[in-house]
Order: C-alpha cells, then sequence, then structure tokens
C-alpha cells in the first residue's frame, strides 16, 4: 500500500520561506515521479513542482526561481523548499507519485495522471 504523508506546513508573512516534506512508503521509492501539487480556495488544483528518477526537475512558471524540489532517496522523503512566498502561494499543498513512466515524469504532469496522493498540508501567506 502507497503511502505519502506531508509536513511542514504552517503560516508565514509573505518574503519567508517554508520546506515541506513527503515521507513515501510502501513502494519502490526510486522508480516513480514525483510531484507537489497545490490547491487555493476555489481554484483547481495545479502542479508546482516534480522531479524524477535522474533527478530532472520541472516547474509552474509561478514559482520558478523561488520553489526548489528534492528528494532523499535513502529517507524516502520529497521536499520542497518555498522561498519569497507569496499571498498567492497560499493552499493545500499535496505530494504525489505515479509509476507509470518508470521513474520519468512527462515534463509537469498534472493532477489527473498522478496515481497516489498525500492528504495534504495546509500553507498560509499573510501580507
Amino acid at each position: 500500500q502507497v503511502q505519502l504523508v506531508e509536513s511542514g506546513g504552517g503560516s508565514v508573512q509573505a518574503g519567508g520561506s517554508l520546506r515541506l516534506s513527503c515521507a513515501a512508503s510502501g513502494y519502490t521509492y526510486r522508480r516513480y515521479c514525483m510531484g507537489w501539487f497545490r490547491q487555493a480556495p476555489g481554484k483547481e488544483r495545479e502542479g508546482v513542482a516534480a522531479i524524477d528518477n535522474d533527478l530532472r526537475t520541472n516547474y509552474a512558471d509561478s514559482v520558478k526561481g523561488r520553489f526548489t524540489i528534492s528528494k532523499d532517496n535513502a529517507k524516502n522523503t520529497l521536499y520542497l523548499q518555498m522561498n519569497s512566498l507569496k499571498p498567492e502561494d497560499t493552499g493545500t499543498y499535496y505530494c504525489a507519485a505515479d509509476p507509470r513512466w518508470s521513474g520519468r515524469c512527462p515534463g509537469l504532469p498534472t493532477q489527473d495522471v498522478m496515481t497516489y496522493w498525500g492528504k495534504g498540508t495546509l500553507v498560509t501567506i499573510s501580507s
């Protein structure tokens, strides 16, 4: 059973930083496309960043230069370092994974192609 558990959300002022973590278990971690998604109130869930087996990354234009996705295979943990946070970054952040590409990612995945999801962690940025 694949399990993804996010942590690290919270409330910070604009310009601040947060580091999200996603602990993964129940599968061969290295052979999955892993990604972070977010959903703001009243909006659709959107892809934020993705990382593949070879540590190649993709980012949404809105977060490029501010967010960094990474993973620690030894700890089976995915991270999202978020700097220079803006109020529009507010939302629930989800970790997701999918094995269908054998560790590759199709660019920045959309939510409909990811099979496994965590329950999310809330990020609130105040101005």
